[in-house]
């Protein structure tokens, strides 16, 4: 999303898998991520850019996609003068890489992008990021960067395409999740989420940061419970009972969406949001309520 100087919305990027809001576009002017056509034109008379979009799966041709859009949008925008770039990365970009650590980390961590056992996803998200910081570090203009990691991303949906982390969810509304794995996820609210880009875009502190956006450390356990609780009969196909460790280990063999999380299984890796609190004051709300918001919507969009 890029923001002119009357912060009226004038163009989006689009990477054709994960995409962000669009605002009012002025004449249509719209970037690809994958294409260096349009950029210079859509960056003109932008003061802000808010670089949200990157492709999703797990396969290993996300790595250049993810990387060169983030540079396309930085050379345009470098380009024309623009005063900030806030690029959403990820908190797994801040973790350790094997997860085989358990603790509270912050801002200085990097994950290591070498480390085989990473998710593509994971690895392109922390290469894109890298990929940035490394650009406008040899970057003579005046323009800044910020970088938000968030956590699992919940809340209300505004469509109903790429629904990312909200298929967790989902899956558990509809009951395709026989139980829950030992997974924890550290759930942000897209609403607070949103607040906090904002106030990054404009903060003059802000410029040169990493901002970690992760909200309440929850198990799945507890977001059944919550989901329970919060929207009782809508509930009822939740599940209530735990996945034993072994049961997903097996069912990774046969289910690549579950190669990706059974390294996680039991651990606690947390980051600290300190940095987003003492800089720009953010404060994200109880990750129960975020849920069975979600959830809601889901129903309301019915998707479930």
């Amino acid at each position: 999303m890029c923001y002119g100087r009357n912060g009226e919305g004038i163009s989006d990027s689009r990477s054709g898998h994960e995409r962000d809001r669009p605002g009012h576009r002025r004449h249509g002017l719209r970037g690809d991520l994958t294409r260096d056509e349009g950029w210079d034109a859509a960056m003109a008379g932008v003061d802000y850019v808010l670089h949200v979009a990157s492709p999703l799966g797990d396969t290993p041709d996300l790595i250049g996609p993810a990387r060169d859009g983030t540079l396309r949008v930085l050379r345009a925008a470098t380009g024309a003068g623009v005063k900030r770039v806030v690029v959403t990365s990820a908190a797994n970009a801040a973790s350790p890489s094997s997860y085989a650590e358990e603790g509270v980390t912050d801002e200085t961590l990097w994950t290591d992008p070498a480390d085989p056992s990473l998710p593509a996803y994971r690895r392109s998200k922390t290469l894109a990021e890298r990929a940035a910081w490394d650009f406008m570090a040899t970057s003579a203009g005046a323009t800044t960067l910020t970088t938000i990691l968030p956590g699992a991303v919940f809340g209300p949906l505004l469509s109903t395409e790429n629904l990312g982390s909200v298929q967790i969810v989902q899956r558990m509304l509809t009951g395709r999740m026989p139980g829950t794995p030992r997974i924890g996820l550290e759930i942000v609210d897209v609403r607070d989420l949103a607040a906090l880009h904002v106030d990054a875009m404009t903060a003059p502190a802000a410029a040169g940061e990493r901002f970690l956006a992760t909200g309440e450390f929850t198990w799945m356990r507890e977001m059944a419970a919550d989901l329970r609780a919060g929207l009782g009969p809508a509930a009822n196909r939740v599940p209530t009972r735990r996945l034993p460790d072994f049961v997903v280990r097996f069912g990774a063999r046969f289910d690549a969406s579950l190669r990706s999380i059974t390294m996680s299984l039991g651990r606690r890796n947390r980051h600290t949001t300190g940095k987003a609190l003492r800089v720009l004051g953010w404060h994200p709300r109880p990750a129960a309520g975020t849920v069975v918001d979600c959830a809601r919507s889901l129903i309301v969009w019915q998707l479930v």
